[in-house]
């Protein structure tokens, strides 16, 4: 075995999608950190659909980005097409989509990580954590009234960062297959589907991680060992298929958008503008169905091969067929996976039916009657935890030291993983300086709502991001993910101050015009009304500002131009502003769409927009209110069972999150809230 032993600040497992953001938010805050990965082919690597973004998701890699993360910058380097989706919609749900390719994402992070001061890329499987018993004398933690040692207590109460909580063990380190041992401060666990993982394409079964890649399976052991709670989940994947195959003449052609607009608020919009790849839209139908009907049984879902858990919003083509057998078909995409392969992706028909089940079924479909499979689809099965077991910050609630991101948490989507890497990442530091945790709540942003919902909840599929789950979601539109969350970037050290002073002039922009846009009136003449008649809008009965106007929903900040007549002395004295940042305005002196947006919505939606931040403010109160790290429930009087063995299970951080545990009531709620506030009186 191995004598290698290396002393670290961070050890990250697994160079996904999170273990990359994770990784990248410790070395770049200037922690020796390293990244360990069982392929260095699989860093960043996108083992399902080709693309990043869409519905929701498109909201967590706007704030990721906003915080300082990578996979904005990345997918803006690497797509091949863009698109803007549900535009017919409100503004709270327009979500980012880009078509990447695949080989080239993946280059290009890997690229990222390796000019990385302060990072190292391992490939080696970790078996092994080490740890030991938290001393009870750490950080003036005192003994437990029984005389119990071995108990660390890091704060009596709890804090509003998350980081409330009673310690049994602290991390110390990992060991890899080989015997090297590396000594840390802090482990961020990012293993993803890799965890003991089985691939299962009907009766054949193989014991890899996606792609065929080596599978991870010591690790399981060594965190039974301490007491980690463990389920086990499954997700899919549909075959891909040589693209020369394909009749795309039966197929319905997808474009992207004219305008592309870019996933980091870093990326200039102009350097992104380029040809794009389609994509394809069919369908499956009743040729379709009925054979995946006859062929059920060989299904390993409903064989009782497969054990774990599977995502209910992703499904497979075979639960599609069973679940919904009223529709008569369902939409399949068929997505490039990059420029210079002719495999193409067929989204929406996942399957783990048997090799020759799926070429029936997939050649019924219109376009594919004559199609080749390069891979076939398959189910995977991996270990995961239940992230009840996690606080707010990510850290395990009885292991000091030790941060888990992505589908080890019991999520699923790149997007999703790679905004937990990131805030594992960034408490794992924060954890090792001693500053103050990074914890978002609901009202903040969508990796808030991510979050809360994944420690409080408890999941029993892979969770999946939605713009449903969002309660302030008008407050929490993609297009001002930088207004949210860029400062908090900044505070932590991800964001460099020229960034963080373009979001200064981009407010700065948006308030003056907003500001102006108000105190500018029109008044009821001839030309003014046939103007409002022109665009079948009432006429004005006395004046009106320009804002007030913008707010009718027929009417936009593009076409009052036509009556805005200070508009472009405006727009050039906001040019010549001292510290004005050019890119924020177009190549002939007008306000950059960017800005134009934002305005827009800030006046048609202020009613909302404000009824929406009150909300806010009562939700925020029960945020505030923390509950003690060492409360004991039994001792809380009146309190149902349920809700004292629920609260006993998740030791929320404040009385805002146990109002969201299922099994606790509101009346629990002011139980608990009654007794917190007098044995506050009492000390």
């Amino acid at each position: 075995m191995s004598t290698i032993r290396e002393k670290v600040d961070v050890c990250v497992v697994g160079a996904g999608h999170a273990g990359c953001e994770a990784a990248l938010a410790c070395a770049r805050l200037g922690l020796e950190t390293v990244i360990f990965t069982v392929s260095v082919d699989s860093i960043a690597l996108m083992p399902c659909n080709p693309n990043v973004g869409g519905s929701s998701k498109g909201h967590l890699v706007r704030e990721l980005d906003a915080l300082g993360g990578e996979m904005g910058k990345n997918i803006d380097k690497t797509f091949i097409q863009s698109k803007m989706l549900n535009v017919s919609k409100g503004p709270a749900v327009h979500s980012l989509r880009a078509q990447a390719d695949k080989a080239e994402y993946s280059r290009a992070m890997r690229k990222v990580l390796e000019g990385q001061e302060h990072l190292t890329i391992k490939q080696a499987e970790v078996c092994e954590l080490l740890w030991e018993d938290c001393s009870p004398s750490e950080d003036g933690a005192a003994a437990g009234s029984d005389g119990s040692q071995g108990v660390f207590e890091k704060r009596a109460v709890a804090a509003s960062d998350g980081s409330q909580g009673v310690f049994e063990k602290r991390v110390t380190g990992v060991v890899t297959f080989t015997g090297a041992v590396y000594e840390c401060k802090a482990v961020v666990l990012c293993t993803g589907t890799y965890l003991c993982a089985r691939c299962l394409c009907g009766e054949a079964i193989t014991y890899t991680g996606p792609n065929g890649l080596q599978a991870a399976t010591h690790l399981t052991d060594s965190l039974k060992e301490m007491g980690i709670e463990l389920r086990r989940f499954k997700t899919g994947t549909p075959a891909r298929m040589d693209g020369r195959t394909i009749d795309y003449s039966k197929m319905e052609e997808q474009f992207g958008d004219e305008r592309i607009v870019p996933f980091s608020f870093s990326t200039d919009p102009e350097s992104i503008q380029k040809e794009q790849a389609s994509c394809w839209l069919t369908y499956t139908n009743k040729a379709t169905h009925d054979i995946i009907r006859a062929n059920l049984d060989r299904s390993p879902i409903y064989a009782g091969i497969i054990e774990g858990t599977g995502p209910r919003y992703c499904p497979s083509i075979e639960d599609k067929v069973v679940k919904f057998a009223e529709k008569e078909r369902h939409q399949v995409f068929l997505e490039p996976e990059g420029l210079h392969t002719h495999e193409m992706y067929v989204g929406g028909m996942s399957s783990s039916l048997p090799e020759d089940v799926q070429l029936a079924m997939y050649r019924t479909v219109p376009g594919l009657e004559h199609c080749k499979i390069v891979r076939n689809a398959y189910a995977i099965e991996y270990d995961c935890i239940n992230a009840k077991q996690l606080y707010p910050s990510l850290e395990f609630k009885k292991v000091k030291g030790l941060f888990a991101g992505g589908q080890f948490n019991g999520s699923s989507g790149y997007e999703e993983a790679a905004a937990q890497g990131l805030v594992a990442g960034i408490n794992a530091a924060m954890e090792i300086f001693g500053r103050e945790f990074l914890v978002m709540d609901r009202s903040e942003s969508y990796i808030g709502v991510l979050i809360d919902d994944l420690v409080t909840k408890d999941n029993r599929e892979p969770y999946r991001m939605m713009t449903s789950r969002a309660e302030y979601r008008l407050l929490l539109r993609q297009d001002n993910a930088d207004r949210r969350l860029r400062k908090k970037g900044y505070e932590i050290g991800l964001i460099s101050e020229d960034e963080y002073q373009d979001l200064l002039c981009k407010e700065a922009l948006i308030d003056r015009e907003i500001e102006r846009l108000k105190e500018t009136k029109v008044g009821a003449g001839a030309e003014i009304q046939a103007f409002l008649e022109r665009h079948e809008s009432a006429a004005l009965k006395t004046a009106a500002s320009l804002a007030e106007l913008i707010c009718r929903p027929e009417l936009s900040y593009a076409l009052i131009e036509e009556i805005d007549t200070g508009r472009q002395e405006a727009y050039q004295e906001y040019a010549s502003a001292e510290h004005v940042r050019p890119k924020y305005f177009t190549s002939d002196g007008k306000l950059s769409q960017e800005i134009i947006d934002q305005v827009e919505i800030e006046i048609k939606y202020e009613g909302y927009i404000t009824r929406q931040q009150r909300q806010v403010e009562q939700y925020k109160k029960l945020e505030k209110k923390l509950i003690p790290a060492d409360i004991d429930y039994d001792d809380v009087p009146s309190l149902r069972i349920e809700a004292r063995q629920k609260l006993k299970e998740f030791r929320p951080v404040s009385l805002g999150q146990a109002s969201r545990i299922s099994g606790v009531s509101p009346a629990d709620v002011s139980v608990l809230h009654i007794y917190i506030e007098k044995r506050g009186s009492m000390k």
